[in-house]
């Protein structure tokens, strides 16, 4: 991330680890994790564009059984910064593990701040389907026509995305990542074509692949040389048409 110009990036865009002792982390004390992420912090909002987003995506770190949810943590770290938070997203997912001792967890949170209160926002692109696209105004000027946007509502701010299991399109070796949907909505919503999109926990390249499939240009880092050849691979395949991923509104199967 020191490599890259101030006020660079229009969304930073990232899941970093949970401090659960991963393969792909060291476990260590929540006081030096919280460090890390201070420092990482700091360098996303250097590198933040005036008219850009930060999108922090979390779950929660698990100590002597307690649950700490990892949003509300580093939620001050934020803030220091004088960052303005605009939506604390809810991210729902059907699987996971199945917990004994009390509910299974089956949500994370998005973390999106922005710099100022002049940013970028396109609600069009991630609009979804209309419960009742017929709905009609039933009294004033306007009574008889359609009530509802033709390009379909606001998602908003809980998101039922299928999370990246075994049986998922997008798979990899990697335990813990990104489906590409949930990515795109955000650099859908939060950039312009040609704008910059930064991962600074890249992993194997889910947000480069949102980000380059909408014509926006992709930066990442990541310490696991393993996981960065993977995403190299993935976005070869992406150029050629071969990479599959699941479409981004694409609707929950439900049983019958």
């Amino acid at each position: 991330m020191g490599r890259l110009a101030d006020e660079s990036m229009k969304l930073i865009v990232t899941s970093p680890p949970y401090n659960l002792g991963k393969e792909y982390e060291k476990k260590r004390s929540q006081d030096i994790y919280i460090e890390e992420q201070r420092a990482c912090i700091a360098e996303a909002v250097r590198l933040l564009h005036p008219r850009g987003s930060i999108c922090w995506q979390l779950g929660h770190h698990i100590k002597n059984r307690g649950v700490f949810p990892l949003d509300i943590i580093l939620y001050p770290l934020f803030k220091n910064h004088g960052l303005q938070l605009r939506n604390r997203i809810v991210w729902t997912f059907g699987h996971g593990l199945h917990c004994q001792k009390r509910f299974s967890g089956r949500h994370e949170t998005i973390l999106w701040f922005t710099k100022t209160k002049d940013y970028t926002f396109n609600l069009d692109p991630v609009r979804i389907p209309s419960k009742y696209p017929e709905k009609k105004h039933f009294k004033g000027p306007k009574k008889g026509e359609i009530s509802s946007n033709p390009l379909g509502k606001n998602p908003a701010d809980v998101w039922d995305i299928p999370n990246v299991k075994s049986s998922h399109v997008e798979k990899t070796a990697h335990p813990c990542q990104f489906p590409v949907g949930l990515v795109e909505r955000l650099v859908l919503s939060l950039t312009d074509k040609g704008d910059n999109v930064l991962d600074p926990y890249i992993g194997v390249g889910s947000s480069a692949i949102a980000a380059l499939k909408h014509e926006r240009n992709a930066y990442g880092c990541d310490l696991e040389q393993a996981y960065i050849d993977v995403a190299w691979e993935r976005i070869r395949q992406l150029k050629a048409g071969t990479l599959k991923t699941r479409p981004m509104n694409k609707p929950i199967c439900e049983p019958n």
